[in-house]
């Protein structure tokens, strides 16, 4: 009896010490991997549990301007929680959202053995968690923009130069990877539709974080001396504002045209007019680079003689409304597809077209804000505009990680799920976006709680916006289960290698 209690204890100590040896060779695995699905799989996930973070955020925002009176958070937090705010939306959750797919995606789309600059890519991952970590810290001890404790504005400064310099190393390896990796025979031309989008996104990257870049150091020299030519603390959104709204995060929106369109591919059993039509669209919805390297708002006034409206309006339909023609372009050429060949629903449809449209909203909304007449600007309606575009971002990764999640982990999504999720995060998004709409034409002003007053239910807008970040809350971490679910222990994916090359090119 005493021989067989010792022969049980001691299997049972092998086994867990085996478990326990796997479980840290797998961690070691990733740590140091240079396996592109396995550095796609850490940027999907870790953005994903950041967006839960951000989500809370935008709920406490909202709820605290409820009512004016009220104290839910303390004063000194405030502004730099706003701050945080959009700050995370674009680059803690949406940007290492969009390329983590592309990471993970375009290397088995245009046939590459790997990712070009491996190293490098995993160098950028560490760049940008270890950067939103210190931005964090810095955050919460009274750094950031207006942030009253030097050492933790330099550390603000610091963080967010090593999240812009790993999306930078990121961005660089995607567009290699498109540019130099695709298989014999592949022209770029040819190159399946989302590996375009995530070739135009990184490219945009390429070219307007740099920008910021030369701005953050500017701004970080004078917080460290003189800390008059620049503003110091205070001068970080006059100068970098543009990094963290529109239309620089319509950049990051991209691959989500391209998440959509090759879903329809599919649905359409590869036959999709107009190839040369989504190019043409993705190429101009990164026209808003250009707004984001001129640092410049480009705004229109409707008043004065038709030469002084000219004068303006040509900027502005050159630098805002460009880009919303290539979404309307994709849309129409994917509706258009779905009708002539009579598509069978793909699940990951729903929220990849949603997502769309949330940011197509988005879009529009930004553009309405430049019409100086309707004096939107500094209101709460800038805050809509930047959620409709990141959560509709959020929704379409949704549609994404469904479609593309066998190709990564190996295992099926089920699809009653994914659809219900993609209509539940579609009404999270319009509740936490549309109301600020609304109340930013009651003027009700940006980033503060307080000293605002105007007719109509100010409770009301703000009581709705704080049930939409709770809803997207709740849809992120449902979504975040069912993914562990499935990718652990559902249906195998038995596609061959063949099958997949051809459910992905465009």
């Amino acid at each position: 009896m005493t021989a067989v209690e010792v022969g049980s204890s001691a299997t049972s100590s092998g086994v867990q010490s085996a478990t326990k040896s796997n479980f840290l060779a797998t961690v070691a695995a990733y740590l140091m991997t240079n396996d592109h699905r396995r550095l796609g799989r850490m940027l999907i996930s870790i953005s994903a549990i950041f967006a839960l973070a951000t989500a809370v955020e935008g709920a406490l925002l909202a709820a605290e301007r409820i009512s004016t009176s009220s104290a839910l958070l303390g004063s000194d937090i405030i502004v730099q929680l706003f701050s945080a705010f959009r700050f995370d939306l674009i680059y803690a959750v949406t940007a290492p959202l969009m390329l983590g797919l592309a990471v993970a995606v375009v290397p088995m789309q245009i046939g590459a053995r790997s990712l070009a600059f491996a190293r490098a890519a995993l160098l950028g991952f560490y760049l940008w968690f270890f950067g939103v970590v210190l931005v964090g810290t810095a955050y919460l001890n009274n750094g950031g923009p207006g942030g009253g404790d030097a050492e933790m504005v330099d550390l603000y400064f610091g963080g967010l130069g090593l999240v812009v310099a790993g999306l930078l190393l990121i961005s660089a390896s995607v567009a290699t990877t498109v540019l130099t990796s695709r298989r014999a025979g592949m022209t770029l031309i040819e190159a399946p539709i989302f590996s375009w989008s995530a070739l135009v996104t990184s490219i945009s990257m390429l070219v307007t974080l740099p920008v910021a870049v030369g701005a953050l150091i500017f701004v970080a020299v004078d917080h460290s001396y003189e800390r008059s030519t620049f503003g110091a603390s205070d001068g970080v959104n006059a100068w970098l504002g543009w990094a963290f709204g529109a239309p620089q995060v319509f950049l990051v929106a991209i691959p989500t045209l391209g998440v959509l369109a090759q879903i329809v591919a599919t649905m359409t059993k590869g036959k999709q007019p107009l190839r040369g039509g989504l190019l043409i669209g993705v190429g101009l919805m990164s026209t808003a680079m250009l707004a984001s390297v001129t640092q410049t708002s480009h705004t229109v006034t409707f008043s004065g003689g038709l030469g002084e409206i000219a004068k303006s309006l040509v900027p502005y339909l050159l630098f805002n409304d460009l880009s919303i023609l290539g979404v309307l372009i994709v849309l129409g050429l994917c509706l258009l597809a779905m009708k002539n060949e009579r598509a069978k629903l793909d699940a990951a449809f729903v929220p990849a077209f949603l997502g769309v449209g949330m940011v197509l909203t988005g879009m529009i909304g930004s553009a309405v804000q430049k019409i100086t007449n309707l004096n939107l600007a500094n209101t709460v309606f800038e805050e809509g505009v930047l959620v409709y575009v990141t959560y509709g971002v959020l929704l379409s990764s949704i549609g994404a990680v469904s479609y593309f999640g066998p190709r990564i982990w190996g295992r099926q999504m089920p699809s009653t799920p994914v659809i219900g999720l993609g209509l539940l995060g579609f009404l999270a998004t319009v509740l936490a976006s549309l109301p600020f709409f609304i109340a930013g034409f009651a003027d009700q002003p940006a980033a503060t709680v307080t000293d605002f007053k105007y007719s109509g239910p100010a409770w009301l807008w703000n009581s709705l916006v704080t049930v939409g970040h709770l809803l997207m809350t709740l849809v992120v971490l449902s979504f975040i289960g069912l993914a562990m679910k499935s990718f652990r222990k559902g249906e195998l994916n038995t596609a061959t290698s063949a099958d997949l090359f051809e459910s992905v090119k465009g």
